[in-house]
């Protein structure tokens, strides 16, 4: 008898939770779907990041788009993925960032199949980054046939090559679980991390982090369709401590 009340009780109790979640008109999940943006209260300084998908930004509009009233300060952009890609987009869009007074910066979508080496110099051959940009950025965001420690060794081989070009110590772009299963290695310790972890109200990561990618619903005057929404951890003026000081000598 008691096994099966104890049985109902839980099974109450799990329908319960997954109607809060997923279901429920103020869960996070359910607001995505619903196209709600969700942006977490707490934080005052909010950027965004673009590829090609979000196709021709209205700069002008986007200057005057908030999240919680908060202006966007920042954007990052794709800018190369592999050893030949470039975004669509990137050139437009890094160009027009600037002229429109925001933050910028620049990713690389880290590829397990080909040289680390050979990435890291085709992003170098592509962005030309500027005192106020922010450091350059790796995402990293699956191992594919490699080793955990395979993958560490080669993100690390960038992260230095690129580094070194700059003068400065790369951002590392990954997601929240991955961070924990791959890359928690004291090599990367004194790297600035932006990590994704959606559907929460709270970044659970309890490492120290720089900007948090809360969510890929986002939805911005500007912009039609939807984009990344991230919260850098600090002040503007941390924000700009943290970005490029000197011209990099080629």
């Amino acid at each position: 008898m008691w096994g099966v009340l104890l049985g109902a009780l839980l099974f109450v109790a799990a329908l319960v939770g997954f109607v809060w979640f997923f279901i429920g008109p103020q869960s996070f999940r359910w607001r995505s779907i619903m196209g709600e943006p969700h942006y977490p209260e707490g934080y005052k300084i909010r950027g965004i990041d673009i590829s090609h998908y979000q196709g021709n930004i209205c700069w002008e509009e986007l200057r005057n788009a908030s999240m919680n009233a908060d202006p966007v300060t920042f954007v990052f952009i794709k800018a190369t993925e592999g050893v030949s890609v470039i975004d669509n987009n990137f050139n437009e869009n890094f160009y027009r960032a600037r002229q429109n007074d925001f933050v910028r910066g620049a990713y690389h979508f880290f590829s397990t199949d080909v040289s680390a080496e050979r990435q890291a110099k085709h992003f170098l051959h592509q962005v030309h980054l500027e005192p106020g940009d922010l450091p350059p950025v790796l995402d990293v965001e699956d191992k594919g046939k490699l080793s955990k420690q395979e993958l560490q060794q080669r993100v690390k081989k960038w992260l230095d090559i690129v580094g070194e070009a700059y003068g400065v110590k790369p951002i590392i772009y990954t997601g929240y679980k991955f961070k924990l299963s791959y890359l928690s290695s004291p090599i990367f310790d004194d790297y600035p991390y932006w990590i994704a972890h959606y559907y929460v109200d709270k970044l659970q990561y309890r490492g120290k982090w720089a900007f948090w990618q809360h969510t890929d619903r986002g939805q911005l005057q500007g912009i039609k369709g939807h984009v990344d929404c991230n919260i850098f951890n600090g002040s503007r003026e941390e924000l700009m401590e943290l970005t490029l000081k000197e011209q990099p000598v080629p």
